[in-house]
């Protein structure tokens, strides 16, 4: 099992579209640095006769909308980068009859299956918090003191463990349909369950701004379906430490939580995830190759 882990991320690397991946996030991170250095000098020079609790309300609102522009676009290139890994780690292999000579071997389906699990979501994992320290980073520090939050430790610390539930759910779900789908079909699947759990998510927190109940239930039916936006959410509330607060809106926007997730729904995902992988065992060891 752990060897196929590690030969599953040694194959990983050597992809091109994982080669390809880190040099986009080298110039995504590029430019929000830049982005958000001008953003700071700018709205220092205009708020230095800035005073009072508007001038406070404005910074800290611009400031938490880039970085939760950051972290936003960080959380959905994970999720394709993810999805894209996950959704051939076992029909890739049969549709090239690499599997065959798996399986030849003294390894059984299930060794198998967690091996590639566990070398996917190793390295998806490490990739997402590699990414969420450095956009925090690059926002605490190049952003100059009008852009700089306050966000302590430990509040940092509980919101990357729930961002990086995120690849660990997408590359279990991704690994489950590659047991029984083409590749091409599971990414289909994938990606378009990971698009509606966002408009999910949209809908439920526009219900909470509005106080409409209906719409509120329809985002939490979707995030017990697909629990990705929602460990967002909560991603976005621990590291603000917005909730209960009747400033989140203004210090978050869009990018905060205004119905917020609570801590059921983090075991939830992390049981749904551990679910996923349960079902691809027993699903491969079912199929017929």
């Amino acid at each position: 099992m752990w060897t196929i882990g590690k030969l599953t991320v040694k194959e990983m690397i050597s992809k091109r579209i994982f080669l390809i991946t880190i040099i986009m996030t080298l110039i995504f991170l590029a430019l929000y640095g830049t982005a958000i250095y001008f953003a700071g000098k700018e709205g220092a020079e205009a708020g230095d006769g800035g005073q009072g609790t508007e001038a406070f309300l404005m910074q800290q609102f611009v400031a938490s909308q880039l970085l939760g522009v950051g972290l936003y676009f960080s959380s959905f290139i994970t999720a394709l980068l993810a999805i894209m890994s996950s959704v051939s780690a076992i029909s890739g292999e049969v549709s090239s009859h690499q599997i065959d000579t798996w399986l030849m071997r003294p390894i059984s389906r299930s060794q198998f299956v967690l091996g590639k699990f566990l070398g996917l979501a190793f390295l998806l994992i490490a990739y997402a918090i590699s990414l969420f320290f450095s956009i925090i980073f690059l926002h605490q520090g190049i952003g100059a003191e009008w852009m700089a939050l306050d966000i302590e430790p430990f509040q940092m610390i509980k919101a990357v463990s729930v961002f990086a539930i995120q690849p660990f759910v997408l590359v279990a779900f991704g690994v489950l349909l590659s047991t029984r789908m083409t590749t091409l079909n599971a990414g289909i699947v994938a990606i378009i369950l990971y698009g509606a759990a966002f408009i999910g998510g949209f809908i439920e927190q526009f219900g909470a701004v509005v106080e409409k109940t209906s719409l509120v239930n329809i985002g939490i039916v979707m995030s017990l379906v697909f629990p990705i936006d929602s460990m967002y959410r909560k991603m976005t509330i621990l590291l603000f430490d917005s909730a209960d607060n009747p400033l989140s809106i203004a210090q978050g926007g869009m990018f905060t939580s205004i119905s917020t997730p609570g801590n059921i729904m983090v075991w939830y995902a992390v049981l749904y995830g551990a679910a996923a992988v349960v079902f691809s065992i027993y699903s491969f060891k079912n199929r017929d190759v």
